[in-house]
C-alpha cells in the first residue's frame, strides 16, 4: 500500500565515512535529528538562434548544485565526531574540512507509513535517498533560553540519487542497501558501487538525550574590560554581569568550485580563506563599564589572545561539550531600551580560524563524546 505521508518518525540520518563507504561499519546513524532539507536547482543556457522564437535547446553549462542541511539538538559531540569536526582540543575544531578531499555521503532512510525507523524487521520496504559528495558550507551553533541546544549544519554536495528496497539480512540488526550517490571528482562519473548500513537501532539510551540551557556557561576573560582596548561598555562577568537570553556560533566555511574541461563535476570544492567566524550575545543589561569608545580605539594593538569560552554540561554537572573562541574580537556592541521592556544588549566577537595544528588561535572544541566510537564497529 502506498504512504499517505512520510513524518518524522519513519525517518533516519546516516553519514558515510567517504565518498567510497560501503561496508555497515563505514555508515553512522546520526542522533537527536530534528529535521532535514535537500533539494537541487539546475542552471541551463538556452540555444537560439535566427528563424525560431522558441528556444532549440537548454543545455546544461553548470554542475547542479545539491542543498542540505539538518539540525540536531546537542549531546556530546558524538555527531560533530561522526561528521568529521575535531572533538579532541588538539587541532582545530574543522580541520577535517579544511584539507582538500572529495566530502562525505548522507544518507536519508525512510520506513513504512506509521512504523518507527528503529522498529524496522526483516524485509521490510524502505527508500532510501543518497546525498553525494557533501563539503561542509556552514556550522550553527545556538543557544537560548527555553530552548534546547541546537547546531544547524548546512553542505553542498555534487549529486542526489533515491532508491526503493527490502531489509535484507536473517538477524538483527537487518541490512539497507542502495547505490552509492558520490561520483569520481577528476571524470565527473558515478562511483559504480553499492553501500550496506544496518537498521536503525539509537533510541537515545546512550549519551545525554540532549543539553538544558541552565547548564550553559559561558566565559569572557579579559573582555570586562571598560576604556581597555577591546573591552566593552557593558559588565558581563561577576556579581554584575549581565543576563544572557541567547548566544549563537557562526562558523561560515564558503567555497570555490573548481572545474575544468571535459568533467561535468568541479573536481575539488575549496574553502575560500581567510575563514571568520562570529559569536552573537544577547543579554539583559545590568551594569555599565566605565569607557570610552574613543579611548577602546585609540590603542596600537597587543599581543594579548583574548577567548570566549562556552560549556556545556549534563544535569549530573559533567562537563560533555566545550567551545573556546582564541582570538577574538569584539565588533560590536548595541542596546535596545523601550517602553514595557527590559533594556537588552548585543554583542558580536568575531575570531579567525588558524591553521590545521594551530591551537592558539580559532575555534578549538572538546567532546567527551570522543571515547565513544563512530566508524568501524
Amino acid at each position: 500500500m502506498a504512504r499517505n505521508r512520510v513524518i518524522y518518525q519513519s525517518e533516519s540520518l546516516y553519514v558515510s565515512k567517504d565518498v567510497t563507504s560501503t561496508t555497515t561499519g563505514d555508515h553512522h546513524e546520526l542522533i537527536r535529528v530534528q529535521s532535514a532539507n535537500y533539494g537541487f536547482t539546475i542552471n541551463r543556457q538556452d540555444v537560439n538562434q535566427y528563424g525560431n522564437l522558441a528556444r532549440i535547446d537548454s543545455l546544461v553549462l553548470e554542475p547542479p548544485t545539491v542543498n542540505f542541511d539538518f539540525s540536531y539538538y546537542l549531546t556530546d559531540g558524538l555527531n560533530e565526531k561522526a561528521l568529521g569536526f575535531d572533538i579532541t582540543e588538539n587541532a582545530q575544531f574543522v580541520s577535517g574540512f579544511l584539507e582538500t578531499n572529495s566530502g562525505r555521503n548522507f544518507f536519508i532512510l525512510t520506513s513504512e507509513e506509521g512504523s518507527d525507523t528503529t522498529t524496522m524487521g526483516q524485509n521490510e520496504p524502505y527508500s532510501l535517498i543518497g546525498i553525494g559528495n557533501a563539503f561542509l558550507s556552514d556550522y550553527t551553533v545556538d543557544l537560548s533560553v527555553g530552548a534546547l541546544p541546537t547546531a544547524t549544519v548546512s553542505f553542498e554536495a555534487s549529486n542526489i540519487n533515491s532508491i526503493n528496497g527490502f531489509t535484507s539480512g536473517t538477524e538483527f540488526p537487518y541490512a539497507v542497501t542502495g547505490n552509492l550517490p558520490s561520483v569520481n571528482p577528476e571524470d565527473g562519473e558515478v562511483i559504480p558501487d553499492i553501500m550496506g548500513a544496518a537498521v536503525p537501532e539509537n533510541t537515545g539510551q546512550d549519551g545525554p538525550t540532549a543539553l538544558r540551557p541552565g547548564d550553559i556557561i559561558l566565559e569572557f576573560p579579559s573582555f570586562d574590560g571598560g576604556e581597555a582596548e577591546s573591552g566593552t561598555l557593558t559588565s558581563l562577568a561577576g556579581s554584575k554581569g549581565f543576563h544572557v537570553q541567547s548566544a549563537s556560533i557562526s562558523l561560515p566555511l564558503s567555497r570555490t568550485a573548481i572545474e575544468k574541461v571535459g568533467s561535468k563535476f568541479p573536481f575539488a570544492r575549496v574553502v575560500d580563506f581567510p575563514v571568520n567566524a562570529t559569536m552573537s550575545v544577547n543579554a539583559v543589561l545590568n551594569e555599565m563599564e566605565a569607557g570610552n569608545l574613543a579611548k577602546i580605539i585609540a590603542g596600537c594593538g597587543t599581543d594579548e589572545i583574548k577567548e570566549i569560552i562556552v560549556k556545556l554540561k549534563q544535569c549530573e554537572g559533567q562537563e560533555v561539550l566545550k567551545w573556546s573562541l582564541k582570538g577574538c574580537t569584539l565588533d560590536s556592541e548595541n542596546f535596545s531600551s523601550s517602553i514595557g521592556s527590559n533594556k537588552t544588549v548585543d554583542l558580536t566577537f568575531g575570531v579567525q580560524l588558524g591553521g590545521i595544528d594551530d591551537t592558539s588561535r580559532g575555534i578549538i572544541c572538546s567532546g567527551s563524546g570522543q571515547s565513544r566510537p563512530v566508524f568501524g564497529v
